[in-house]
């Protein structure tokens, strides 16, 4: 699910679990969230899930860059999220007819970002004049691209209870952008690794 309130289920091998923090440096915030195996491995299908994601933001992060619409790094995120599902049987019909007519929502339903700085979702207008705004150097948002599948109809049993979303602070430069929370692991073998740690 996306949001979970209650915080006092068990955590139990084969369950992800997600974190979604951050902190306050010098009055500006951060936003960061990473998807954890709580066992310290990915499942076969959790690690195709979880690389679907990071290749969703990866596409994103790649359109944070000066001079780009705002929505720019949301419609490349779910371009690949949309095939991805459409790779696991999970929607059908091709990649535009996904989109269209917003298939993927079942499993990705908020933007891919939001304004970051003084506070968590920082103030500014995503629109101008029925325009998307154009992301400028110095303008700092978030990535955070997920999939969320319960379980359901249509839902294969080793895709049931699947969530993953991976965030990042992203600076727009000059020259195209700066990752500010690199540092935070969110490969596999990055995650793999320091669950071993």
């Amino acid at each position: 699910m996306l949001h979970y309130v209650r915080n006092d289920a068990p955590l139990k091998a084969g369950d992800m679990l997600l974190i979604d923090a951050g902190c306050e440096v010098d009055g500006y915030a951060s936003d960061v969230t990473r998807t954890f195996p709580v066992n310290g491995k990915f499942s076969p299908v959790q690690r195709d899930v979880y690389q679907m994601v990071l290749a969703a933001q990866a596409a994103a992060i790649a359109m944070v860059r000066d001079g780009t619409p705002w929505n720019a790094p949301h419609d490349a995120a779910v371009r690949v999220l949309a095939q991805g599902l459409l790779d696991f049987g999970l929607c059908q019909g091709s990649v535009d007819q996904v989109i269209e007519a917003g298939d993927y929502k079942k499993f990705f339903m908020h933007r891919t970002g939001h304004w970051l700085g003084l506070d968590v979702h920082d103030a500014g207008d995503y629109k101008r004049e029925g325009q998307w705004r154009e992301l400028r150097p110095g303008m700092v948002l978030t990535v955070e691209p997920g999939c969320y599948i319960r379980a359901g109809d249509g839902v294969p049993e080793r895709f049931a209870n699947i969530g993953i979303r991976i965030e990042d602070d992203v600076l727009v430069t000059a020259s195209g952008n700066e990752v500010l929370t690199q540092a935070a692991p969110k490969t596999v073998d990055d995650i793999e690794a320091a669950m071993r740690g």
